[in-house]
């Protein structure tokens, strides 16, 4: 942990460093009627800037950090070419509620006049030690696009309309699948008693209509990478053998050797399987596109397990 430490702080310090000997920081203003404007776009996750570039349109130039299927949102270190870019940030998006801790230490080293941030944590009322994977609620995620919009619209009055067009098609029909499909899912299995490996569908659940069963305190182990305790895996494979769950729903990007165990487990048990993803897959997919294909998934496997 002391090294870690130290090698954050590096980093910051490093991030600093650049940002001192490059040149003064860029002032962006809001625009004036009858001037149209691209407004630069940072975004933490690509998740939320394919929100952001959707609702931006033609209006904005949306530049994800992480965007490597490989890559841990949560332990990310920023590189001197994230400062560059947030350098020239007009709006920065970011995840916040403790998961990307990385983007404070760009947006201190690389301070813009003028620039718009969106911490979607503060902006759900979440926090450090709450649930952080907010674009797993269809609740949050109809509350971002719309803040999204009316940042955009501050700081590009001259597209105020068009930002507002945009929004609207995008959550009335880019999101139309997607809703219908959790619509489908909750008339067709509401109730269902499942299990899942991380908190990372913990909002997703009870919007499916599903009942969750795994205690809340393993999720959260498994999702910030800490050490389950004897009695919540003994309690989750109990859930597993006694087949208490009909389904279990994991990360496909998180499987370290218990989970990977716990999975072999479920197969045994001969209890169906779903996955979901931290990020986009595949990386260029639109966030609807992939919250479909993954909810198509969940549907599949709790039709082969309710027989439905």
């Amino acid at each position: 942990m002391h090294l870690r430490f130290v090698n954050m702080l590096s980093s910051f310090l490093f991030l600093l460093t650049l940002a001192a000997c490059g040149s003064a920081p860029t002032t962006s203003q809001p625009s004036t009627a009858g001037t149209s404007m691209v407004v630069q776009v940072v975004a933490a996750e690509n998740f939320w800037g394919s929100i952001a570039s959707q609702v931006g349109g033609s209006h904005v130039h949306v530049t994800s950090i992480i965007v490597d299927p490989n890559a841990d949102p949560h332990d990310y270190e920023p590189t001197t070419a994230n400062a560059r870019t947030m350098a020239d940030a007009q709006y920065v998006i970011f995840n916040g509620a403790g998961y990307d801790p990385w983007m404070d230490k760009l947006l201190k080293a690389n301070p813009v006049s003028g620039r718009k941030e969106l911490n979607i944590g503060i902006l759900n009322g979440k926090h450090e030690g709450d649930n952080p994977h907010m674009w797993y609620s269809p609740d949050y995620v109809t509350a971002v696009a719309t803040k999204i919009r009316d940042d955009l619209k501050a700081l590009d009055t001259a597209d105020a309309s068009a930002f507002a067009q945009s929004a609207q098609s995008f959550l009335d029909t880019g999101l139309k699948q997607y809703h219908d499909l959790i619509a489908s899912i909750k008339a067709s299995y509401s109730g269902t008693p499942v299990g899942a490996t991380e908190s990372i569908f913990a909002y997703l659940a009870p919007a499916l209509g599903l009942k969750l069963i795994t205690p809340a305190s393993y999720l959260k182990a498994v999702s910030e990478g800490q050490g389950i305790s004897a009695a919540d895996k003994a309690t989750v494979e109990q859930q597993i053998k006694q087949k208490q769950i009909k389904l279990l729903v994991y990360n496909a990007q998180n499987t370290p050797p218990d989970i990977t165990a716990l999975i072999n487990l479920v197969k045994a048990n001969k209890i169906p399987l779903a996955t979901v993803t931290e990020t986009l897959i595949p990386v260029k997919a639109t966030f609807q596109d992939w919250q479909v294909a993954q909810l198509q998934g969940i549907k599949t496997a709790l039709a082969q397990a309710t027989g439905k």
